[in-house]
């Protein structure tokens, strides 16, 4: 809405729609009004940090990483059948490397930087800047760490400036991974001399520092950030990484009700809606674009934690697979959006992945496997869920009651979003739990590496399996025409799909809703990417 008229009468309009948690985001409206060069995002999450480095910084605050920071290299674009645009995983593309070179046995790789690439304090980038940036994200520990592990990357000693604009890396062996990995957002490249001057002899990193402050050379400079409320990013026209954007300044506000998100897309308030709730999606198709992309190697699941005895019996894993009402969880809470990921065959006949479980809703093969097990009068345990991401809760109810028939007690565990990753993921420490995992990198062993192998983040279950790691070890840097391959990827599903220590319920889709804007492009990594983005 462009006049106050019109935004009177939105308020009367909206009544209890809009509650305290907009009122901070329409104060913010008339001095930031959106058009061509300023649009306004809206989101569910709750970002809390601006460090994608920092242990426990969760999902949504990646963001930060792909805006305001460069990497080496970045993936291509692709139109969708849809018209819809695309990351293309099959084409790596310079950002802020000029060109590069791979050694004829793949061990080696040499960058050329360009040479007029600089930060925001309008510094020289430098292959110094680019060790400094990876040997802080091969050893502060953590998601960062095991990230550039899957592509080789593990020591310091791997990295080299040869000279001011040449940075050479050197890999233990070739790995298919290898450059790609250097395209997700956790390779990004910090201003090392603004984070010398901010480190601590207790804190070298300068992880306190970077949690708040950004220094990068990306296409946004974070203007504001106000923890809970909002982020406002503004362009940085120094920016020599790709296209400048056409926007000057792109505010995202957090607001947690779905209710008041789909009010304000409606009435045009804001341009975009992020990762609206399928129903929305549903609904609002009708009305304006609506972006639904498959999230690529993403399950959302049910995770038992084998620190938990009862999980800890294999005939309980099974059972509690045989009693997940898969069909009405899809139906509910996804409003069958996405791929339904149950009621596949016996046998593993291909590496597709995701790939159906061959389980179904049986609650009579429940019942006999909780007889058989060592709790066949049943247990007590917490359902643990996020109250950031929406379609948890009608799954859990749905979970609770059905488990209940088996002998199963629930109580249902609302953990806010802020501390969900930190308790799921980084402490491990839920009994049972849903789980939202999606492989960054496009492949089957890059998605065990990160949820099958004992420690590992998003290995929630606290799963471990020797076959499975020495499986995942094996052919994370194998070629995918390696006759070997596919006979390993098969055995570890077969691994995987018996143990049963992550039960998979469906394949996402990431809904956005667009009133007002364009040139939206879908990423992996499940954020916003507004460098893209055009104003009506």
């Amino acid at each position: 809405m462009n006049d106050h008229a019109s935004r009177r009468d939105f308020l009367k309009l909206s009544g209890g729609v809009l509650g305290a948690s907009a009122l901070p985001f329409l104060k913010v409206l008339p001095a930031e009004a959106a058009g061509k060069d300023v649009l306004v995002s809206v989101t569910g999450q709750t970002m809390n940090s601006l460090d994608l480095h920092r242990t426990g910084t969760n999902r949504a605050s990646y963001q930060v990483s792909v805006n305001c920071y460069d990497r080496l290299v970045t993936f291509g674009s692709k139109t969708m059948p849809d018209g819809s645009m695309s990351y293309d995983y099959s084409k790596i593309e310079p950002e802020l490397a000029e060109s590069w070179t791979v050694s004829e046995d793949g061990t080696e790789i040499l960058f050329k930087l360009k040479p007029n690439a600089i930060f925001w304090d309008g510094s020289k980038v430098t292959a110094g800047d680019v060790k400094w940036s990876f040997d802080r994200a091969v050893t502060v520990g953590g998601f960062p760490t095991v990230q550039m592990k899957a592509g080789g990357f593990e020591r310091p000693d791997q990295f080299e400036a040869v000279d001011e604009l040449t940075f050479k890396v050197k890999l233990d062996k070739a790995s298919k991974l290898a450059l790609p990995d250097l395209a997700v957002p956790v390779p990004m490249i910090i201003n090392s001399k603004v984070a010398k001057a901010n480190a601590t002899a207790d804190d070298p990193w300068a992880m306190e520092y970077l949690h708040k402050t950004p220094a990068g050379s990306g296409a946004f400079k974070v203007l504001k950030w106000a923890p809970g409320e909002q982020l406002v990013y503004e362009r940085f026209d120094g920016w020599v990484g790709g296209p400048l954007p056409a926007l000057k300044r792109v505010i995202v506000r957090e607001v947690p009700s779905p209710a008041t998100r789909r009010a304000l897309i409606e009435r045009g308030d804001v341009q975009i809606s992020f990762d609206i709730p399928d129903k929305d999606a549903k609904e609002l198709a009708e009305k304006m674009t609506v972006y639904s992309t498959p999230i690529e190697n993403c399950i959302y699941c049910v995770c038992l934690n084998n620190n938990f005895d009862a999980f800890k019996d294999p005939n309980v894993r099974q059972a509690v697979a045989y009693a997940i009402p898969y069909k009405d969880i899809f139906e509910t809470a996804a409003y069958g959006r996405g791929n339904p990921m149950w009621g596949g065959t016996p046998t593993v006949d291909d590496i597709s992945w995701p790939q159906k479980s061959p389980f179904d809703t049986d609650l009579d093969k429940a019942r006999d496997f909780m007889a058989k097990s060592g709790f066949a009068e049943g247990f007590e345990v917490p359902l643990s869920i996020s109250l950031d991401l929406d379609w948890m809760e009608p799954t859990a109810l749905l979970i609770q009651e059905s488990l209940g028939k088996i002998g199963i007690k629930t109580t249902i565990d609302k953990i806010p979003g802020a501390n969900w990753r930190t308790a799921s993921l980084v402490e491990k420490r839920l009994a049972l739990s849903l789980e939202s995992f999606g492989g960054w990198l496009n492949y089957p062993d890059y998605y065990f590496f990160w949820a099958y192998v004992k420690g590992h983040l998003f290995n929630a279950s606290n799963y471990e399996n020797p076959e499975i790691e020495t499986l995942v070890d094996e052919t994370l840097t194998m070629s995918i025409d390696d006759p070997e391959y596919a006979p390993k990827i098969k055995r570890m599903i077969e691994i995987a799909y018996t143990d049963i220590p992550r039960i998979p319920l469906w394949q996402p889709a990431l809904n956005v809703a667009i009133n007002g804007a364009s040139d939206y492009e879908y990423w992996f990594h499940r954020q916003l990417d507004v460098r893209t983005l055009k104003g009506a």
